[in-house]
């Protein structure tokens, strides 16, 4: 007698089950490091198998890419929905806030997907994501304006994109804490951050460049970085040519071998050169402080100067570090970490009340605000710009 086997029935939950798997994968990547049959071994099935759900890796991918905005959005309507009778703003934003932190923790392996490999979605779905987040911002910055009816609309809105920028930090680092104390921590520091004062400051002169010098003595070598990190910039590594770049920089493709072994040694020497001249700033700023804290406020302003002086760079870094072969990517990651470390210990001097992990968060934290807060100041380095990030980042680092 033949034994009837019940029929194998795929999980309720098998889509689902490939977005998050995609979307890691994507986020630890990139788009074009993450392979549709890598993303179907990981969940267990085959390639036609997974073709079922999504029809190409794009429809993985944009799905990877609309989750945290629609997730916050929808989080979002469900806090002020839940607060309608709320009169206090103050109480308000806080539950906006929170509502933002839990949700970008739930989605912290994924989250930084949009924020960093944007450039690789179709025009209209970024429009579509884009117009998702300015209604979260929207929502923070109405209740911001109440509990600040004087506040003028640019402080407003840049106050809200410091404070999501604190949030989204954590998508950019391991480091964990107990789920309430994150929360108590992240809150504390957005909510330094909305109390911030406007800065006006005169605009007759741009502040003064970071030591070191804009050129070599090998004027190719310059060229061929600047026009390769233009490019990545612009386009993303991973469209961008070896004759590409050496047109930009106006010599032949084949004269860039004689400066560099190809692209990821290119972006692996533009990285190294941002370094040491923050490292070079770093050493001048902490010769002359006096205290842990006039060290940090030091490190703020030779920070905010590099992000402002090198924009395109310090994108770069972000989005492109994990292209970079083994070797030259551990090494810059120490580079990183080094300096992480430098200001957390300065902030842990300062600040005692916080534990060494805390002081590590509110690091983060200091450095995706500059980021974020210079981007919709399109890194116009006007003194007054300046002033504004450096007066959120020490709120951010110091508290209110």
């Amino acid at each position: 007698m033949v034994q009837r086997t019940e029929p194998r029935r795929r999980p309720k939950d098998r889509k689902l089950q490939i977005a998050a798997v995609a979307a890691e994968a994507f986020s630890a990547r990139g788009y074009h490091g993450v392979g549709v049959d890598e993303i179907a071994a990981a969940v267990g099935i085959s390639g036609p198998a997974l073709y079922r759900h999504f029809p190409n890796k794009y429809a993985l991918f944009l799905r990877a890419a609309t989750d945290l905005a629609d997730a916050l959005e929808t989080a979002l309507v469900d806090e002020d929905d839940a607060a309608l009778d709320c009169a206090d703003p103050a109480e308000r934003l806080n539950g906006q806030l929170l509502a933002a932190i839990r949700t970008t923790v739930t989605h912290r392996r994924t989250a930084g997907l949009y924020r960093w490999e944007s450039r690789y979605l179709a025009a209209d779905d970024r429009a579509r994501i884009r117009a998702t987040i300015e209604t979260v911002n929207q929502r923070i910055t109405d209740t911001l304006t109440r509990l600040r009816p004087g506040l003028p609309a640019r402080d407003a809105a840049q106050i809200c994109v410091a404070m999501l920028g604190v949030i989204g930090s954590i998508t950019v680092h391991r480091t964990t804490l107990p789920p309430r104390r994150l929360d108590r921590l992240l809150l504390g520091a957005c909510r330094a951050v909305a109390d911030v004062e406007p800065v006006t400051v005169d605009d007759d002169g741009v502040p003064s460049a970071l030591p070191g010098a804009d050129a070599s003595s090998d004027d190719r070598r310059e060229a061929l970085l600047g026009a390769a990190v233009t490019a990545f910039h612009a386009r993303g590594y991973h469209d961008v040519s070896i004759e590409d770049i050496a047109s930009a920089a106006g010599i032949t493709a084949s004269g860039v071998y004689r400066h560099f072994t190809g692209k990821a040694d290119l972006l692996a020497a533009a990285f190294h050169r941002a370094a040491d001249r923050l490292a070079d700033a770093t050493t001048a700023a902490l010769h002359g402080a006096d205290t842990p804290r006039d060290a940090l406020t030091a490190l703020v302003d030779v920070y905010v100067r590099l992000s402002f002086q090198q924009s395109e760079l310090m994108s770069v870094y972000v989005a492109e570090l994990a292209v970079l072969p083994d070797g030259p990517r551990t090494e810059l990651r120490a580079v990183q970490r080094h300096n992480t470390d430098r200001w957390a210990h300065l902030l842990a001097d300062t600040r005692p009340e916080l534990s060494a992990t805390e002081c590590r968060f509110l690091v983060h934290a200091a450095f995706a605000l500059v980021l974020d807060v210079g981007r919709i100041m399109h890194f116009d380095a006007t003194a007054s710009n300046q002033a504004r990030v450096r007066a959120l980042v020490e709120a951010v680092l110091f508290g209110s």
